[in-house]
């Protein structure tokens, strides 16, 4: 197969370079359009657009969207029927996701002035959040489990799962998982549909406060167009590893872990940077050896030969350099002294330090929080977490005596901003 291989003391690799990280912030026209249209027409009719777009796309004709509820009764129940390994994998990997993000809960505060006036910081939990859930092709429980607890150790009392079930079939690890996860209310419908009904509201489907869960591009768009009605976790784009090794790992590893991101779908990105020729060789061949065996071989082969690179760097330090340009949403730090390294990363959304740190764990079972920033957004925003589903009330009580120091600052500054009324209402408490 064909693969990028770059190296940073060619003249060329700055433009070679740019061309391989460049982000499409554009999307497609197309897809937005159809989007925008179907949770417009959900905002308008409800429960019947969301019955009529379940019959065209899902194959499923209900007479009702009651009819489309998956009770807590049949999520308990495919919990029950778990194979005992099945089960206790889902206990493990939800256990570890939420003793991590219990870390995380935010708690109130306030501090009391001399002259007894308080200030302070309330947090609270979100009412209801949707979370949306993949199907068709795929299933993945893990998405259940990685926003779904960390809202349940929020305190959100109420989470609606959407998840779309093609010819009826509904996937009973998912199922597993939102039972073992806290899912309060589910729905069998999905798409830009989905996002709709959780967005405004139907008859039968609760409107949110917020929408979390990946999706296909429809449901991007659909999230894209109802931020601001309700909040949304963020737009994710398609998966991303940059491997950075020493050249001293197995690169049989390595290639796979590159596997590991590029089987998503065509459009992923999986890069490696180490300073060692031969190592480069080395994967590449690691890569032609293993690739044969994979059962989503052709939607690797096509990702590697789009937006995989092998990328040989004068040395770590400037692998390093070059991992933040990138940002990217998973790194992986194959060397000795991993932690050394990882103090010259700013941007990313998950670091994996070590030769046996694969990206795979994070995705499943490690305890943080596999929603990651893509598409060079691990500079200015953050992993999924608690602090999500949680929302900060500032708190403000003046004391007789604070309100003779901050209503005087108050007024003058009012009346530099002409603003009498402002200025009039911090004088009133002015004692004369």
């Amino acid at each position: 197969m064909t693969m990028r291989m770059l190296d940073t003391r060619d003249p060329g690799f700055d433009a070679a370079f740019a061309q391989l990280v460049a982000v499409d912030t554009a999307g497609d026209r197309e897809i937005e359009r159809v989007a925008e249209a179907i949770v417009d027409d959900v905002r308008a009719r409800g429960d019947a657009a969301v019955l009529e777009y379940t019959r065209r796309f899902d194959r499923v004709d209900a007479p009702s969207v009651a009819a489309l509820a998956i009770g807590a009764a049949e999520m308990r129940a495919a919990l029950e029927s778990l194979s005992l390994e099945d089960r206790a994998a889902l206990d493990v990997a939800a256990r570890r996701i939420r003793v991590f993000h219990e870390r995380q809960r935010g708690e109130s505060w306030t501090i009391v002035e001399e002259d007894g006036t308080e200030l302070g910081q309330r947090v609270t939990p979100l009412d209801r959040v949707g979370l949306y859930v993949p199907g068709g092709k795929a299933a993945y429980p893990s998405s259940v489990l990685m926003n779904a607890i960390p809202a349940q150790v929020a305190g959100v009392r109420e989470i609606v799962m959407v998840v779309p079930a093609p010819g009826g079939e509904k996937n009973p690890l998912v199922l597993a998982a939102a039972s073992l996860a806290g899912v309060t209310r589910a729905f069998a419908i999905g798409g830009a549909q989905a996002i709709g009904a959780l967005a405004y509201g139907t008859a039968t489907v609760p409107a949110v406060d917020k929408i979390v869960g990946p999706g296909n591009a429809y449901v991007a768009a659909a999230k894209r167009r109802v931020f601001g009605v309700v909040g949304i976790d963020m737009i994710a784009g398609p998966s991303e590893i940059l491997v950075i090794c020493d050249g001293k790992t197995d690169p049989d590893w390595i290639a796979m872990d590159l596997f590991s991101q590029a089987e998503h779908d065509e459009l992923a990105q999986a890069i490696l940077l180490t300073p060692d020729a031969q190592f480069v060789d080395a994967v590449l061949a690691s890569i032609a050896k293993l690739l044969a065996g994979m059962p989503r071989r052709a939607i690797i082969e096509t990702s590697l030969a789009n937006r995989g690179a092998l990328i040989r760097t004068r040395d770590l330090e400037e692998a390093c350099a070059i991992a933040n340009r990138i940002a990217p949403e998973h790194l992986e730090i194959s060397t000795d002294e991993p932690k050394r390294w990882a103090e010259k990363i700013r941007h990313a959304g998950a670091i994996f330090l070590g030769r046996y740190s694969s990206e795979s764990l994070g995705d499943y079972c490690a305890g943080p929080n596999h929603v990651l920033p893509t598409a060079r957004t691990a500079r200015f925003s953050s992993p999924l977490g608690v602090y999500d589903f949680q929302k900060r009330t500032s708190l403000i009580h003046v004391s007789r005596a604070g309100a003779q120091t901050l209503g005087r600052i108050a007024q003058r500054l009012a009346t530099g901003e002409q603003l009498p009324a402002h200025a009039q209402s911090a004088a009133y408490r002015l004692e004369k």
